[in-house]
């Protein structure tokens, strides 16, 4: 029995799959982030050592495991240095005693790329198609039948992130502001930002943001309010929405436009935390895309980005 191992590694957890040639799971574990630009490269190690660990426990597999195939799908993973520190994490891996693992990895069956490829092939089920993640920031990649890929987005919170919970957060708390003011149209998220941070006036976010030095995601956490302002009928909030879906909209279009014809037939998987709000923003983001592009599918994950990290391993190992 072949064994390979798919690890999807981020900022804040770290997953690991164990899977057989029969693309069965037979084992699952999670450990802390591995994001090395972050946290470092030991840190990083601890976190992906002990995922493994945690995952062929879970198989309750009484022989020691094989391991044939590996892929690490790491966030901040883009340049090539970026590739070599994880070859060495690699090495670091199979020279580890204490991994109940026989390892027979040749080059060709190490797979290390960006978090973004593994949750296209998860959440599709295949390589091909395009993966709109809008969480905390937002990206979006694709890639096409002849492995030609195209990325947009993912410049962070200061470059770029349209779409994501960090800028709808920020666009709801500008317009609460500009509402105040007197600058724009009233708006419930004038009260709704009050209540929900128990603030006295909503001059008090000055003190919140700044004087407690918040950082992005306690902002994206934010999110929500102006959602569920929409799904309200708040007419500010819901243009804060449907320019989100815009930009979504848009940089999903420049990938088709750059590996895929007007007229393909493809799935487009949306992943992260903005999805999943009350105002119908996945209906919206498909409807719209669905008009310029009439073959294309908007899905949700058929399964996790680890998943697909231990399609592409085993993948390897078939070539």
């Amino acid at each position: 029995m072949s064994y390979v191992l798919g690890i999807d590694g981020g900022g804040s957890k770290t997953v690991c799959i164990l899977m057989n040639d029969f693309c069965q799971v037979l084992g699952r574990g999670e450990a802390g982030p591995s994001n090395y630009q972050s946290i470092g490269i030991e840190v990083t190690l601890q976190s992906i050592q002990s995922a493994i660990h945690n995952a062929i426990e879970a198989a309750i597999i009484t022989n020691t495991v094989n391991i044939d195939a590996i892929c690490l799908g790491l966030a901040g993973i883009g340049r090539a240095a970026d590739i070599e520190v994880v070859k060495g994490l690699v090495k670091e891996l199979q020279n580890n005693k204490s991994l109940p693992i026989t390892w027979a990895l040749q080059p060709a069956n190490i797979v290390i790329c960006n978090d973004a490829l593994i949750a296209l092939v998860g959440g599709i089920g295949q390589s091909v198609g395009i993966v709109v993640a809008a969480g905390t920031g937002s990206i979006i990649f694709g890639r096409n039948h002849q492995g030609n890929t195209k990325r947009v987005g993912g410049w962070g919170y200061i470059l770029g992130d349209e779409g994501s919970a960090y800028k709808i957060a920020i666009a709801g708390m500008n317009a609460a502001l500009k509402s105040y003011d007197g600058r724009e149209m009233s708006t419930s998220l004038l009260e709704d930002f009050k209540q929900h941070l128990d603030l006295e006036s909503i001059e008090d976010l000055i003190e919140v943001v700044y004087r407690r030095e918040w950082g992005v995601k306690q902002i994206a956490a934010l999110a929500p309010i102006v959602d569920f302002a929409a799904a309200s009928g708040d007419i500010v909030a819901n243009i804060i929405i449907d320019d989100a879906v815009k930009e979504l909209v848009k940089a999903t279009s420049t990938v088709i436009d750059a590996i895929f014809s007007a007229d393909s037939a493809l799935e487009v998987v949306t992943t992260g935390s903005v999805w999943r709000g009350r105002c119908n923003i996945h209906e919206r983001f498909a409807a719209s895309l669905v008009k310029k592009f009439p073959k294309v599918k908007v899905i949700f994950p058929r399964y996790e980005p680890a998943y697909g990290a231990g399609l592409l391993a085993l993948q390897t190992t078939q070539i």
